[in-house]
Formats: structure tokens, sequence, C-alpha cells
């Protein structure tokens, strides 16, 4: 019964056949690999014996395989191949891993750390004789005849420009596949070790930069003075130049890039820099994701920007390379003669010629002023991270090539034949162009989701409610309302809270102290409490005349020094690129505003002291509603001083005050402010934030003041 339902269910032969295909398939592969080791046919067994055998495994076992780590020899590399964390995780496939000795030494591995991992440290020449080894940098001519014949090399290799040391490792009948040959593919982003060490290059472009540039990256505002930012322009978009620009930003610095492929736009502006351009319609999109050589005519006009950028900033980092040609020459030698003196350029493509023209590659040296870094291992600077970072792209690169614990060479797997560089003697590069393969595929099927029901009647009611709530609570505090005061005061506290609300809920967080100072800048107009409870002539004639004196004196130190450091406040944030600022010409309406007021003030309307008071209020409202936003901010300053000052010029229209008393008021305002001035000028920048706590305080001591006057 069971044996029919299997029968029944023709599943099973579709299944068998899709596996017979598969199998085909690799042993055709495995067939036209030769691998360097005979390969091994494993077959599972069932322990019953009724049950069919699987298909055979084909490759080599990784337990018969030794994996060989030698020490790099290339001069000033200190980078190896593999960490010892790598390293278990290879011994835990099978593998045999062999290490010279010392190998790990430079980038801080020691020989105990990978001996614990499960390695076999051990002699160069026993390294050399492993079935497949793991390098960094392409063998040395003394280093091919230590090859084991028909062994595996992976490394970088770069066969374009090394096509004579093809040819030896070609005669010891090796397999080489070349890192630097990955495809630049979705599914090979974990294996590209380019990328990886572009990074790393890139971040230490910056920081070999910023130890030969005399001033800080970050501008600074100190006791000692203003420093301004640095500015850094990086050629090129790629890895390298956006972890350049990503790193010099992170370091206070202004950062410009530019790059021939509009793609690259966007990344750049994520990382904080400024994306500049050329008006020409040619596009540098290349193969692979590289940028491709471009026209003569786009060459001149980036010439014409480079030069014109090499008289503003200090630093340059050029990172534009082509693969399999040399590297494109963009920062002309009289573009180096143009910049400022103590300037530093730092040549990323110096080891394939260079991008600018006078780097000497391997080499920091100076020349009219400006520090040139053409320093072709900076990778190898930082060789615990690089170290780490290749091992993990080799050893998932090595653990591509094959599945299920077999290695074996699938010349079908795109990334297999993209980076393979020769196979058991035979070169096999350049790779072929990827195929395209037409295919119809069926729009797919889009289920229309239906939107849930709205029970509109339900949601109205229920804001129908809110505000029924609400306004009901005003009518029962109506009618418990003690007196009319208190139905005054509440309705200016229901005003303004709201209006505070919607005003200050949206600020930005850098301006929250700006704001905070003209806050209470404005809150100084209680000094208009002190103005109406002066008299007695040129002097006070009693107690309560003398503390409203005092407290419009102290009111007006904080008007005064309030505004003033609200606008050094403001100006810290300003930069040299900003446009320019012409706040004066916000006198107009505050004269307009002022002048027509006193005009209908002594033509006798009644009502005008109310509309000024008003227009008043409208002004500090704006005020702070400016301070919200860095582009208002400077203009939430100006309407705060035209508030705060019609304010008080409608108090003295109202007051109509005799020419003594006149003279006592403006002997306080001019004397509290000439002290908020003189204190809010003197002060130091990075003390501005508790100047403007201290203003507070006074102005918290004038309201005690008016709060104990008794006429």
């Amino acid at each position: 019964m069971i044996l029919f339902k299997l029968i029944e269910d023709k599943s099973i032969f579709f299944l068998g056949k899709r596996t017979f295909r598969t199998w085909s398939r690799r042993r055709a592969s495995a067939v036209q690999t030769k691998p360097a080791v005979k390969p091994v046919e494993v077959v599972a067994k069932d322990s019953k014996s009724t049950q069919a055998a699987s298909p055979t495994q084909i490759g080599i076992p990784y337990n018969r395989l030794t994996v060989g780590i030698p020490k790099e020899v290339w001069p000033n590399e200190r980078r190896v191949s593999l960490t010892p964390g790598v390293t278990a995780a290879l011994v835990k496939k099978g593998f045999q891993v062999r290490l010279e000795e010392g190998a790990g030494l430079s980038a801080k591995f020691r020989d105990a750390d990978y001996e614990a991992k499960g390695a076999k440290v051990t002699n160069q020449k026993e390294v050399f004789e492993s079935d497949i080894i793991l390098k960094i940098r392409q063998p040395l001519e003394n280093e091919i005849n230590l090859f084991k014949p028909n062994s595996t090399l992976i490394s970088f290799i770069h066969p374009g420009q090394n096509q004579a040391l093809l040819q030896k490792l070609a005669e010891k009948q090796l397999t080489v596949f070349g890192m630097d040959c990955v495809p630049r593919i979705s599914r090979a982003q974990v294996y590209d070790a380019l990328s990886s060490m572009a990074n790393i290059a890139g971040y230490r472009a910056v920081i070999e930069a910023a130890g030969h540039f005399g001033r800080f990256f970050a501008g600074q505002i100190t006791a000692a003075g203003k420093v301004p930012p640095a500015k850094v322009l990086i050629i090129g978009g790629g890895v390298a130049g956006l972890s350049a620009c990503g790193q010099a930003r992170n370091m206070g610095a202004i950062v410009r890039a530019f790059d021939t492929r509009a793609a690259v736009k966007e990344q750049v502006e994520s990382m904080g820099a400024e994306f500049l351009t050329i008006k020409m319609d040619e596009s540098g999109e290349g193969a692979g994701g590289y940028a491709k050589e471009m026209s003569p005519e786009f060459i001149k006009a980036e010439h014409d920007l480079f030069a014109k950028q090499a008289k503003e900033v200090d630093i340059i980092i050029t990172t534009a390379l082509i693969p399999g040609i040399k590297a494109p020459l963009l920062v002309l030698k009289e573009h180096i003669e143009s910049m400022k003196p103590g300037s530093v350029v730092v040549d990323l493509a110096a080891e394939s010629g260079g991008n600018i023209e006078t780097t000497r590659p391997g080499e920091i040296y100076t020349y009219n002023d400006v520090v040139h870094i053409g320093l072709t291992d900076l990778p190898s600077r930082l060789p615990t991270q690089s170290s780490t970072l290749y091992a993990n792209n080799v050893s998932k690169f090595l653990l591509s090539i094959g599945e299920k614990d077999h290695f074996y060479i699938n010349l079908d797997d795109e990334v297999v034949r993209g980076s393979i560089i020769l196979q058991n003697g035979k070169n096999l590069w350049p790779p072929p162009p990827p195929k395209h393969h037409a295919t119809t595929t069926k729009a797919p099927v889009v289920k229309k989701i239906e939107p849930k029901a709205v029970d509109h009647f339900r949601e109205t009611m229920k804001s129908a409610m809110i505000y029924s709530g609400g306004l009901g609570s005003l009518v029962v505090l109506g009618a418990v309302a003690p007196n009319p005061a208190f139905t005054t005061m509440a309705t200016t506290l229901s005003l303004a809270g709201i209006v505070g609300y919607h005003t200050v809920w949206s600020v930005t967080p850098a301006l929250h102290s700006p704001l905070m100072s003209v806050t209470n800048a404005i809150s100084g107009i209680t000094a208009v409490g002190g103005l109406l409870q002066m008299g007695g002539g040129l002097y006070p004639s009693n107690s309560v005349e003398a503390l409203a004196a005092t407290a419009a004196f102290i009111s007006f130190i904080n008007i005064s020094g309030g505004f003033l450091v609200t606008q050094r406040m403001l100006d810290m944030f300003k930069r040299p690129t900003d446009p320019p600022e012409h706040m004066y010409l916000y006198g107009i309406p505050a004269a307009a505003f002022v002048g027509g007021y006193i005009y209908a003030m002594a033509k006798g309307y009644p009502e005008i002291h109310q509309m000024a008071y008003l227009g008043s209020s409208l002004c500090c409202v704006g005020a702070l509603g400016g301070l919200s936003n860095q582009k208002t901010s400077r203009l939430g300053n100006s309407l705060g001083i035209i508030g705060v000052g019609s304010g008080l010029v409608a108090t003295l229209g109202m007051m109509n005050p005799s020419a003594e008393v006149l003279t006592q008021m403006a002997a306080a305002a001019i004397g509290g402010s000439a002290i908020g001035t003189v204190i809010a000028k003197k002060i130091e920048i990075t003390d501005l934030p508790q100047l403007v706590a201290a203003f507070h305080s006074w102005r918290s001591s004038s309201t005690y003041m008016f709060s104990n006057l008794r006429p």
C-alpha cells in the first residue's frame, strides 16, 4: 500500500530527474577542472540495503587538503592572510593549516594563538608544500620555486601588470586565483578583498594627512580665538573615496568630493560631503562598478575644476583607478604650486602611476611647501584590521570553491570563472564576458489588499466628544470662578500655553541655548512693571520708587545683554560660505511702527496704546518661532528687539511721565543696557551658556522686586 502511494505521487519522479541532472552537471564540471589532488568519490550508504545510494560527491574532501600561510616578504608588508579566529573555522571544516613561523607577528598575532586554534607552526619549506597557499601580495621571484607543482594559490595577483610572473607560475602547473579579480556582483561581496582594503586605505589616508597637516581638522571657538575647519577635496567616489569622506567629515573638516559617475552623488552626500559637478553630458560609468576612461574634453574640464579647488582647499586625497591601465593624471604640477603653504596631498593611486603629477610612489616629501604622501602600503599600516578583513574574505572565497566540504573548481560558477587566472598552468584570464540570457518573466501578481473599513461616524463622534469635554470644562470653570481676575488669568495662561507649545516644540537642538537667551531677553519686558511704579522726579522719593527703579535697571541689563548673547551664539553657527546678511534693514519696520505709534498718540487716538501692545506681543511670539530654525534664527532675534523696544515705548506713551521722571527712567535704561552690553561682549564664548543662566537669575530677582512693590 505504501509503495502504491509513492508511485501515485508523481512528484517523486521529478525529484529523481532533477537530482540526476544536478549530479550530471557536477560530474562534467569536475572532469573538466582536473584538480591537483585526485578527486574522491564519496558514496553515502544507507543502513538498509534496499534503499539506493546517493549520487557520488565529486571533489577533494577538506580533510585531505593542507592550507599554507607563508610569511609575507614584500617590503613594509605587515599583514598576514589568515588570523587565528579564521584558522579555527578552517580547521573545524577539516583543513590542515600550516603557518610559517612568525607570519602573524607584525599583525599582532602570535604563533601560540594559531597553535591554540589547531594550526601547525612550521618552516617556510613545509608551508609551501601545502595543497593550497593563501597569500596577500603576489609571489616574489625567490618564492616561485618554493611552490609544490600542481598546487593552488589564492592571492592578489594583478594579472594585467604581472604577465612575467604568471608565465613562471604556469611553468609550475599552478592553479591561481586572483582576489583582485573577484567579480563585483552581489553574491561575491563577501569575497571582495579589494573593497575591504580600499576602505582601510581611505581611512588611513585621512589619518596620514591629519598627521602632516599643521592645524585642526575641526573648527573650534576657544578662549584663544576662532579656528577655521580644514577643507578637504577627495577625488574619486569609490570605496576608498567614500571611506575618506566619512573619516574626514567625522573629524570635523569641510569635505568636497568629485567623481565622474553621477550615481556616486547620493553616496557622497550621505557621508556629509559636498558633491562637485562638471557641466558636461558624459557619464563615467564603467564595467564592474569602476569608472571608465573619459574623453579629452571632460579631462580638461576636470583640470579646470581642480585648478580652482586647489587654491581653496587645504588637503587633496585622490583615489581614482581604472582596472588594467595606468591611473589617470588629475592634479597637475601647476595645481600643486597654487596651493597654500602647509597643504597636504595624498595619492592612493601612487602604485599605479599616481593621480598627482608630482607624486613619488612610496615616498613622503615636500614640494613647494606642499606635503606629498605617496605611500603604497596604507592598508599594511593598519595590519591587525587589514588582516582580519582579508582573512574573512579569502576564507569565505576558499569555502565557496565547491560545496559539502569538498573542494572542486566549477567553471560554470561566475565567481570562480571571473577570479581564476591559471588552471594547472593553463591561462584562463581574462574571463569571457558574462552571458546574458533573455528570459521572459510574468509580471508578478499583486494581491490587492482591501483597505480596512473606517467608521467615519465613530471617528468624528470621538473627536466631537473630546472637544465637548474641553469646552465644557471651560463652562464649569466660568461657573465656579471666584472673581474676574481668575478668568482673565486663565485666559492668558491658556493662550500662552498653546502659543508656547506650537512655537517651541519643533526647535532645533542646536538652538536650545540661543532660544533660552532670547526668551530671557524678552522676559525682561518686566521692566514695564518697574517703569509704571517709578516717580518722584530725578530721584526716587520713597522705598517703593527706589525698588521700582532698581528692578527696571536690572531688567534692562537682562534685555540688552540677552539679545547680544543670542547674536553671538548665532554667529557661532555662521560659515564662511554663508551669504551676506543685512539684518540692519529690519530697522525700517521698527522705525515705521514706533514712529507711527508716536504720531497717532500725538493726534490723540485713544486705542493706539492697546494696538501697540498687540504689535509688541506678536513680534515677541515671532521671535520665539524664529529661534526654532537655523534659517530664521537671526530674524527671530531682530523681531525680539522690535517687540521689546516697541512695548517699552508704548508703556512710556501711555504713562506720559514728567520730564524729571522720564530722565530717571532714561538713566535706568541707559545704565542697565550699558552694563548688559559690556558683560555680553567681554564674556568668553565658552561661558555664554553660564551667562544666559546669570541673566535669567537677574530677571528673576527683578520679578521678585516687582512682586513686593506697593504703591
